[in-house]
């Protein structure tokens, strides 16, 4: 028998507005914040207050590579019920444009 383990309500509001926060930050290259543009694999809320996001870049020598993160990292702590941020980088899966959401892809002409 599984047990369905449930996100407190709590949490799954402050994904939302972690999510939400994401969502303000854009590649500078290309006009799509980086959550649609599928650079951000994992938001997971720990103990309740800390945040943990999994995120990639669009290739490894991004020029943006400290800048991205870091801005993504400052949105986030700047929630007020967001503790303490920890923002790792990786290229496993590398990021494809498949990536994109429908609506990254209707904004830059590609759908």
């Amino acid at each position: 028998m599984e047990i369905e383990q449930q996100i407190p309500s709590d949490s799954a509001s402050l994904r939302v507005k972690v999510i939400d926060a994401i969502r303000t930050v854009f590649d500078p290259e290309i006009p799509i914040d980086v959550y649609e543009l599928g650079l951000i694999y994992e938001v997971r809320i720990v103990d309740r207050q800390n945040v943990v996001v999994v995120m990639t870049l669009t290739t490894p020598n991004c020029p943006s590579a400290q800048a991205l993160p870091a801005e993504v990292r400052d949105v986030v702590k700047a929630i007020e019920a967001v503790g303490d941020v920890d923002v790792q980088i990786t290229f496993d899966p590398p990021w494809d444009k498949s990536m994109m959401s429908e609506v990254a892809l209707f904004s830059i002409g590609m759908f």
